[in-house]
């Protein structure tokens, strides 16, 4: 099956989340409530509450047996670090597609690129995390596909991934933590993840 580019991957580390202490400044496109660029803002800048809107992107993969694959961010993460979150998630450099970034940072953070990858909307949506204090103001695109080769996560990154059935997945959910965005932007998938999927896998 054809698959997408996972451009800059030899830049891994200038999309790093983890705080490794020497990470460069990292800017973000902010946007209106249209998706429309307006500026620039540093990462944890544009975090800091009450937050700035700007362009995100999440990623949701699912293997031949029609289950998600999930990753729990590193605990080295600058905010909502250990929790469960959804196969990518994660923010275009200014100028950057979302598309593009998130072929680039699902390769950065899994070691795969994903296959057929499709755009599956958007959603706007104000989350504070409570641990860390930061916010979320995201314009959010949303992209489905399928994860066909073995992966190879970056421990920078991710500390665990898993793959599971929806009801795997409520189960998991209602027992262990999950970053605050993950239902609102799983919920906006789900038109196109049950197009992927068919009504049979139960999303």
């Amino acid at each position: 099956m054809p698959t997408t580019p996972a451009t800059a991957a030899n830049n891994s580390s200038n999309g790093s989340d983890a705080s490794n202490g020497t990470q460069p400044s990292i800017m973000l496109e902010l946007v209106d409530e249209t998706g429309s660029t307006i500026g620039t803002a540093e990462k944890l800048a544009a975090h800091q509450a009450p937050g700035q809107l700007h362009r995100a992107f999440s990623v949701f993969l699912f293997d031949e047996e029609g289950r998600l694959l999930l990753q729990r961010r590193a605990l080295g993460k600058y905010h909502s670090a250990g929790v469960w979150s959804n196969t990518c998630c994660g923010h275009p450099y200014p100028g950057e597609a979302p598309f593009t970034a998130a072929a680039r940072r699902t390769f950065e953070e899994l070691g795969v690129s994903p296959s057929l990858l499709a755009e599956a909307g958007t959603v706007r949506y104000n989350h504070p995390d409570p641990e860390s204090g930061l916010v979320e103001q995201e314009y959010n695109h949303l992209f489905v596909g399928m994860v066909q080769a073995p992966l190879r996560p970056d421990p920078l990154e991710v500390g665990e991934t898993a793959f599971v059935t929806a009801r795997e997945l409520m189960e998991r959910h209602a027992s262990a933590p999950f970053s605050a965005w993950f239902m609102t932007v799983l919920d906006a998938a789900r038109p196109a993840i049950k197009e992927l999927t068919g009504e049979t896998g139960g999303w």
